[in-house]
C-alpha cells in the first residue's frame, strides 16, 4: 500500500499532539465529521461516541488539563484490516507511559482501530475506537 507511510505519519502525529499537549494538532488529524469512542477493560462501558472534530478536540483538551504528568503514547504492530486508494482500517497497539517526578511508569496498554479516509489529498481519521486494558 503506497499510503502506508502517510498513514503511519498521521497516526504518529496524533500521538505527538497528545504528548505535547497540542489539542489543535490532534484535531487536525481527524475529519470534520469524525467520531471517536473508547472502552476501558473488556467489561467497561462504551464512552462516547464523540461526534465531530471539535468534540474530539475538546475531549483531548479537557483530558490534558487534568493531567500533571508527561504522557508518551507508543504505537506498535501496525497492520491493516482494509486498504484501498480512498479508505483504510488500521489497527495499532498502544503502550501509554507517564513521566512524573523523575519516574517513568506504564499507565495502560491497549489498541486503536482507526477508519481512515483520503480526502483532498490527505489521510484523516474518520472513526477512532480506543480500547484500554486498564484505566489511567
Amino acid at each position: 500500500m503506497t499510503a502506508r507511510p502517510s498513514i503511519e505519519n498521521l497516526l504518529g502525529k496524533a500521538s505527538w499532539g497528545y504528548d505535547e499537549a497540542d489539542p489543535d494538532l490532534i484535531a487536525s488529524c481527524f475529519a470534520q465529521d469524525a467520531r471517536m469512542s473508547l472502552r476501558i477493560g473488556r467489561d467497561g462501558e462504551l464512552i462516547g461516541p464523540f461526534e465531530g472534530r471539535e468534540a474530539i478536540r475538546t475531549l483531548h483538551a479537557d483530558s490534558m488539563a487534568a493531567q500533571t504528568d508527561q504522557r508518551r503514547h507508543n504505537l506498535s504492530n501496525l497492520w491493516f484490516e482494509k486498504e484501498s486508494d480512498d479508505e483504510a482500517v488500521a489497527v495499532t497497539n498502544l503502550t501509554l507511559l507517564s513521566i512524573e517526578h523523575g519516574t517513568v511508569k506504564v499507565l495502560s496498554s491497549g489498541w486503536y482501530r482507526d477508519q481512515l479516509v483520503h480526502r483532498d489529498g490527505s489521510w484523516l481519521i474518520a472513526d477512532r475506537y480506543v480500547y484500554l486494558d486498564l484505566p489511567y
